[in-house]
């Protein structure tokens, strides 16, 4: 068996128009993690950001993007932190530059509780072709696709 450096791992977030960056961030924790656990947002937490897929429709393209892997478990966001403030069997978390102070603040809480702060891995963008990051909302508005490359 592979030697993992930690034992359960969390991410998560939108996954809106499954792209690059969000193939790196999983990959990564499926790197590091023995158990990976994957949330997604719900659709009314989710759509805080706008007009996104289905939190249904957006758990699929996760599952397909993972059909050989059996080490994980997704589930379903309806705030910032998921179930990290309370399971204390995580160790770390990854998380992209973005969403870095959400950890910060995870830790914070999960200190403040009696709890072993979260490792947090920090992954960098994927860039696409113009240097700028490649981000949902930037293939929603038709600007690149999943890719990176330039539509207009």
């Amino acid at each position: 068996m592979v030697y993992k450096k930690y034992k359960k791992i969390a991410v998560g977030g939108t996954f809106d128009k499954f792209h690059d960056g969000h193939k790196k961030l999983l990959t990564t924790a499926f790197d590091l993690g023995e158990e990976v656990e994957i949330g997604v947002t719900s659709n009314a937490f989710g759509g805080l950001k706008g007009d996104i897929d289905s939190c249904k429709d957006r758990m699929k393209s996760l599952k397909d993007f993972f059909w050989d892997k059996s080490n994980y478990t997704v589930m379903v966001l309806d705030d910032a932190y998921g179930t990290t403030i309370f399971d204390e069997n995580f160790d770390a978390i990854v998380v992209s530059e973005e969403t870095e102070p959400v950890a910060v603040e995870i830790n914070e809480i999960r200190v403040s509780k009696g709890m072993s702060p979260l490792d947090i891995v920090v992954v960098s963008f994927v860039l696409a072709d113009d240097g700028n990051p490649i981000s949902s909302t930037r293939i929603r508005s038709g600007e690149i696709n999943k890719k990176g490359n330039i539509l207009k």
